[in-house]
């Protein structure tokens, strides 16, 4: 077996069969192996590496950095794989201090990362950035590259003390800003503008689905998501449930694709075919309703409970109110982690929100504060989340923990079903204020 080098740090092996076996090194986090708890310095390495060639202190800044904010995260390295991590790294910085400080072309480290950001903003990322003409996967990447470029900048000026940067500067890191969110990568369907384009979003059944989930027509938002939306341009039922409830962006986008697959996969092959075919058919969203509601149907009928799924005198707006109960169950998934575990709970949940929910369109809610469209817990960002979700998982955790990891008899502690069989009793369910009077933070 012999070796060679391939790399600064990083030797492969080769056996006599020609297989090639890694040996772990200093050059370990510039091939995306980091600890989990340190994931969000990833991005910062893959940079790093991409500009590596070309500006070789620039990557070394942005390494620096990465280790700055791997020693924020777990100043004690007490995590799996921290120590040995940091450690390589910090070998990689002081190997490569001199070697890049002499290829240095400025005279200091924040006039050459200015200079370097400038030049790869104005000479390859606005070169790649052709509309819809352009290649989404190479423009997702060079639009994070230049969002790690400048929060390297950033930390490079306030060590150095330097209290400007320069104003052309600002204005490409706010359209860097602005582009990375349109090229964010996804998972099936590029549901933005510069995806439109693409070959799947051409599907007529795909195309009735987002029309239908863009009909946001009669929906009153609120004053500061009104100017948010007059500048971000059109946005859907998905948005305007998160505006009034609190959910978080990402899993807005996540359930967005979620709701219009349900629905095209249904739509698509309905018998007889739809016409228009490019119109969201009436059969297609009810047989996803029941499925989505199956169970909860079950446990209002079993509670004697009449269920809260209302629908509209208007025949227009029928369409739109079973979207918004459909979108509004699945956000409540999304977001409910172990909560899932106890599916009469989430039927509890969903049954208030979807209350006010219909409380709301009814213009029945909020009418002595002028704020129609909050809810009882306050639909500020991440509200759902810290106010409805984390007291629930809190009961569940202590519960967890008075089993002392499974040596307590079950008599003293709840699992997850012992929890959940609480919101089978009429009783005790009903009597339950809403939403748990937990202050989470």
């Amino acid at each position: 077996m012999s070796s060679h080098e391939v790399g600064p740090g990083l030797t492969k092996r080769t056996s006599r069969g020609g297989a090639l076996t890694t040996n772990f090194s200093s050059e370990v986090f510039d091939n995306q192996v980091v600890p989990s708890s340190l994931g969000s310095i990833s991005p910062v390495l893959r940079a790093a590496k991409e500009v590596e060639a070309e500006q070789p202190r620039v990557a070394y800044l942005c390494r620096f950095h990465a280790f700055e904010k791997a020693h924020r995260l777990d100043p004690s390295s007490t995590g799996r794989g921290v120590r040995q991590f940091k450690t390589a790294l910090l070998q990689r910085l002081e190997r490569d201090n001199a070697p890049s400080l002499a290829a240095r072309v400025k005279k200091s480290d924040a006039r050459e990362i200015q200079s370097f950001y400038q030049e790869y903003y104005e000479n390859y990322v606005r070169s790649l950035d052709q509309g819809e003409q352009g290649d989404r996967v190479q423009l997702g990447k060079a639009y994070q590259t230049a969002e790690v470029l400048f929060e390297v900048l950033c930390a490079v000026n306030k060590t150095e003390k330097v209290e400007e940067v320069d104003p052309e500067i600002i204005a490409a890191a706010k359209d860097v800003q602005e582009k990375k969110e349109i090229y964010t990568p996804y998972n099936i369907l590029p549901l933005d503008a510069a995806g439109a384009s693409q070959p799947i979003m051409q599907l007529e059944e795909i195309k009735a689905a987002v029309a239908a989930l863009w009909n946001t027509h009669g929906l009153n938002w609120p004053t500061l998501f009104e100017q948010h939306r007059q500048k971000a341009g059109d946005l859907d039922i998905l948005d305007w449930l998160r505006a009034m409830f609190g959910f978080q962006k990402d899993n807005v986008r996540n359930q967005r694709e979620h709701l219009i697959l349900l629905l095209s996969n249904v739509h698509v092959r309905l018998v007889p075919k739809p016409e228009p075919f490019n119109q969201l058919d009436e059969r297609a969203v009810d047989a996803v309703m029941h499925k989505l509601f199956k169970n909860y149907k079950t446990w209002c009928k079993f509670l004697g409970r009449k269920h809260n799924l209302r629908l509209p005198q208007q025949y227009q707006e029928v369409q739109q109110r079973k979207m918004l109960y459909m979108g509004l169950y699945l956000l409540i998934w999304g977001e409910a982690a172990n909560i899932r575990f106890m599916p009469e709970c989430l039927c509890f949940i969903f049954h208030n929100m979807s209350y006010e929910l219909h409380g709301h369109l009814a213009g029945n809610v909020g009418t002595m504060t002028g704020d129609s469209i909050k809810p009882s817990y306050g639909g500020d960002e991440e509200a759902f989340l810290r106010k409805v979700i984390t007291p629930l998982y809190r009961v569940i955790d202590k519960e967890a923990k008075k089993s002392r990891n499974g040596k307590a008899p079950h008599s003293s502690w709840c699992n997850y079903d012992d929890l959940n069989e609480y919101f089978w009793c009429f009783g005790p369910c009903f009597e339950l204020p809403w939403l748990p009077q937990v202050e989470v933070y």
